[in-house]
């Protein structure tokens, strides 16, 4: 199994609270039971590697089955898949900053936090910019329903 593999296992997250339901529970143990059934046969003098990518599989397949994806919550609505990368892409500099703390990594960490920030800001900006124009548009047309609408949406929160 391939680096992209990997990620995108790191990426799910499974909906956990369906095992407080005792059926599917069941069906999440009766499954992870059948699957590893089947790798009671391996042999002892298979790669190890290979070995924990199959346990690993295995678990994330049942748990996809029976449990489903947990859904997260948009609460940005500029947050996109590209911020998602950006976020992955600080966590590693992260991980690799706390392996090895040498000036080196601690220059890294700190471009890419910086790049990461730059991104965000502009994404917002970008997204407020957007939402302003639509507020003007609705002005000028005299489409008052939908401007009070998204000057309620801009005041929730702060």
């Amino acid at each position: 199994m391939g680096k992209q593999a990997a990620q995108r296992f790191d990426r799910q997250r499974f909906n956990l609270r369906k095992l407080n339901e005792p059926e599917v529970r069941e069906q999440y143990q009766i499954e992870i039971t059948n699957r590893f059934s089947a790798l009671e046969n391996v042999n002892d003098d298979e790669d190890v590697d290979r070995t924990w990518e199959n346990i690993k599989e295995n678990i994330h397949t049942s748990a996809k089955e029976s449990l489903g994806l947990h859904e997260l919550k948009q609460n940005k609505p500029w947050f996109d898949e590209k911020c998602l990368g950006f976020l992955d892409q600080r966590k590693r500099a992260k991980m690799q900053w706390i392996q090895d703390p040498s000036q080196n990594s601690v220059d890294v960490l700190n471009s890419v936090r910086r790049e990461v920030s730059r991104h965000f800001r502009s994404k917002k900006k970008a997204y407020l910019r957007a939402k302003i124009e639509e507020l003007e548009t609705n002005s000028k047309i005299q489409n008052i329903r939908d401007l009070y609408r998204d000057i309620n949406d801009f005041k929730k929160g702060y």
